[in-house]
């Protein structure tokens, strides 16, 4: 998230190690091995185009669209290419459930659901502060009292054990420097008969026009989300260009 101001090269060689650093695409500094995320389910490689070089289950971390690319999000076509309303009637809301958007970047499905959930709630879950800031003005101006925004970072979600009854995730986990820990944030954010919704572009669709970190296969999502405590219950190929793809919690039993 964070992009790396340049700095001055007295060598060749250092120069070209810093603008190597650099393609990684502002992810340099976040996704430095360590010893601590070497050994626990992560590897590392030189980064491809779009890439973090942050390697989970076979799968490179895609670098993380920043703030800038906000109107992107809003883009007028984007009701026509997702088919939102689709899906958000098949999240099968009630008026007191408790969703949560994770990464809900400017709101686009956030302040779609909040009137669906009257008597509940909408956690609109972010990591950076332009986000935010844009999340919570449009809160205000909507009178969406339902609505709470939450700054979260990149291993936590920062909402209370058991709280939620879904959790919604629209091509935001591709990106996540740390899926592992986030998934099971979320698990633990979930309430015992909690779900969890994913939105992936298609990676399986050749005419699905989006970079291929930015896609994700079906049997990639699943192999990842059931390692860390979800089953999937319901997949659904209804949306023109993103897996529609419903888990359950499962809940950890002793010695798991």
């Amino acid at each position: 998230m964070i992009k790396h101001p340049g700095f001055p090269g007295s060598t060749v060689l250092f120069t070209f190690l810093i603008a190597l650093c650099l393609s990684s695409c502002h992810a340099c500094q976040a996704q430095q091995p360590d010893t601590s995320t070497q050994t626990d389910g992560y590897t590392y490689k030189r980064p491809s185009s779009g890439g973090t070089g942050k390697v989970y289950m076979g799968r490179e971390i895609a670098a993380i669209m920043t703030a800038t690319g906000g109107n992107w999000l809003d883009r007028d076509t984007r009701q026509e290419e997702e088919n939102s309303p689709r899906t958000i009637e098949n999240m099968n809301l009630e008026p007191n459930t408790v969703v949560a958007d994770i990464g809900a970047g400017t709101g686009f499905y956030t302040f779609q659901i909040a009137p669906k959930v009257p008597d509940g709630k909408v956690y609109a879950v972010e990591v950076q502060d332009r986000f935010i800031k844009s999340l919570t003005s449009r809160r205000s101006n909507e009178g969406a009292d339902n609505v709470v925004v939450v700054k979260g970072d990149s291993q936590q979600v920062n909402l209370r054990d058991g709280s939620i009854d879904i959790a919604l995730m629209v091509d935001v986990y591709h990106e996540l420097s740390y899926p592992k820990e986030i998934l099971q944030a979320i698990h633990r954010a979930l309430k015992p008969d909690g779900k969890l919704l994913l939105l992936e572009y298609k990676a399986e669709d050749p005419d699905v026009r989006i970079r291929a970190l930015h896609k994700m296969t079906a049997e990639q999502i699943k192999k990842e989300l059931e390692a860390n405590g979800f089953r999937l219950q319901r997949q659904e190929d209804f949306l023109p260009i993103q897996h529609f793809m419903l888990f359950e919690k499962v809940e950890k039993t002793e010695g798991n």
